[in-house]
Order: structure tokens, then C-alpha cells, then sequence
């Protein structure tokens, strides 16, 4: 992966995986213009790097990200550092999206845009010290851009139980609702995390970013056009060298020994 000269991030891989830490442990990780347009960068060059299976998402500190940076919101300023490549509405999308899987490392509270971060994600596993909320409507706000990803993770009336009310979910809570795949204690928090990317990384590459293209492109098709479009798609996944490997080391009862192509 490129080094780049972030500002609000931290940005490691070793073992297949790109850890991508909110690094403003001073406003609780609070994301403002500069940290979605860093994280915008570092999606990118994690998805575009081959040795990378899945990226990890997580906080400095005691929070995940505490919500918006209203200093930077009300005029407060950005920062003067990469050019620019995209707001928070685009990094949600690059998020939900994203071709590689992308798992929330929830280690603190979760709150407002931090919220749509988690919920954007492939997959999300929470401390159960962490607290995930909507309190924008506390501040005569509504949590607006976020809706789009939360309505995709959540069902509706318990969804807008939580918005309207301004709500604070416990871990457990948010795992009941969807929000998050898995909450566990502070020390079993990596150990959750490892289960995801290990299994991840023992799977095809290919058939992993050709599945996450697909489900990106049939979203909101009719039923007939999704059809047509993922029948398509597994035509080109056949057409595949894991594919055909994959095929291959089940006939001859062994691991698979995947290429990415």
C-alpha cells in the first residue's frame, strides 16, 4: 500500500490485513472533511493492493468516533492535506460498496456519522463497553445521510425508534437490531475480529470482489433484472482461475490454492 502523509488516520497492514485507525483520539475520533477524504484514499489503496484479503476499521483511543466534527462543520476549517477525493455521502457509499470487506473494530462509543461508519461495513463486531446511537435529534438535528445505510441494516421501526428518540444502544442491543454482527468483552474484541479476517482471507479473492461488485450493482433492481444480472455475473465468476481451481480441489478432496484471478 502507498504511505501517505494522513493527518487523522493510522494506516498498517501485516497479514492480509489493512488496519485503518480514526486517529483523533483527542476529540474522540470525531470526523469531519479531512478524515472522510483520508479514509477515502486509504479504502482505495487497501482495495487496489493484491496482498490485502479484508481491511479492518477502528478508533485511537477510548471511541470508535464520537459523531461529526461540528468545529470543521460550522466553519471550523479541514485541514490542508490530500488533494481532495470525496465528502462523508461518498465515503458511505465507498463503504457499503466496497469491493473488499471492510469490518467495524467498534472499541468505543459509536455515535451519529461515527454510527454510519459501523453500519456501512461489511461486517461489525462491538465491545460491549461501547455505546451506538443516533443523538442528533438532541441537537435539533436528524441524522439524515446515515438514514440511507441504517434503513439497509436495520428494521424499520426499531430503526426509527432509535433515531427519533435520540437512542444510545448497548453492544448487545445493537447486535439484536442489526446493527452489528457480534458484541463481545473488551479482551475478546481482536480475537472476534481474527475469526473474521482469517476466514476471509482463506477464501477466493476473486469470488469475493466479484460477489461484493455484484451485490453492489443489482441493489434496488427489479427482481427480473437482478436475475439477469447476477446469472450474468456467475458466468463470469465460472470463467475464473479460482473458480476453476476452487472446482478442482473439491473433486480431488484438497485445500484450494487460490491466485486471485
Amino acid at each position: 500500500m502507498e504511505a501517505r502523509a494522513y493527518q487523522t488516520l493510522l494506516v498498517a497492514e501485516a497479514g492480509g490485513v489493512a488496519t485503518v485507525t480514526l486517529n483523533r483520539p483527542e476529540r474522540r475520533n470525531a470526523i469531519g472533511t479531512e478524515m472522510a477524504n483520508e479514509l477515502l484514499y486509504a479504502l482505495e489503496d487497501a482495495t487496489a493492493a493484491p496482498s490485502v484479503k479484508s481491511i479492518v476499521l477502528t478508533g485511537a483511543g477510548k471511541a470508535f468516533c464520537a459523531g461529526g466534527d461540528f468545529q470543521q462543520m460550522t466553519g471550523g476549517g479541514g485541514g490542508e492535506g490530500l488533494p481532495f477525493k470525496g465528502d462523508y455521502r461518498e465515503l458511505l457509499a465507498r463503504l457499503f460498496f466496497a469491493e473488499k470487506p471492510v469490518i467495524a473494530r467498534v472499541n468505543g462509543h459509536a455515535m451519529g456519522g461515527g454510527l454510519g461508519l459501523v453500519a456501512a461495513c461489511t461486517f461489525a463486531v462491538a465491545s460491549t463497553e461501547a455505546k451506538l446511537g443516533t443523538p442528533e435529534i438532541d441537537v435539533g438535528l436528524f441524522p439524515f445521510m446515515i438514514f440511507a445505510v441504517l434503513e439497509r441494516v436495520m428494521p424499520r421501526r426499531r430503526l426509527l425508534e432509535m433515531v427519533l428518540g435520540g437512542e444510545r444502544l448497548t453492544a448487545a442491543e445493537a447486535e439484536r437490531a442489526g446493527l452489528v454482527n457480534r458484541a463481545v468483552p473488551p479482551d475478546e474484541l481482536d480475537s472476534a475480529v481474527k475469526r473474521y479476517t482469517e476466514l476471509l482471507a482463506s477464501k477466493s479473492p476473486t469470488a469475493l470482489r466479484l460477489g461484493l461488485r455484484a451485490i453492489r450493482d443489482a441493489d434496488g433492481l427489479a427482481l427480473d433484472d437482478q436475475t439477469r444480472l447476477l446469472g450474468e455475473r456467475l458466468g463470469e465468476c465460472l470463467g475464473t482461475e479460482d473458480a476453476r481451481e476452487g472446482l478442482m480441489a473439491f473433486l480431488e478432496k484438497r485445500a484450494p490454492r487460490w491466485t486471485g484471478r
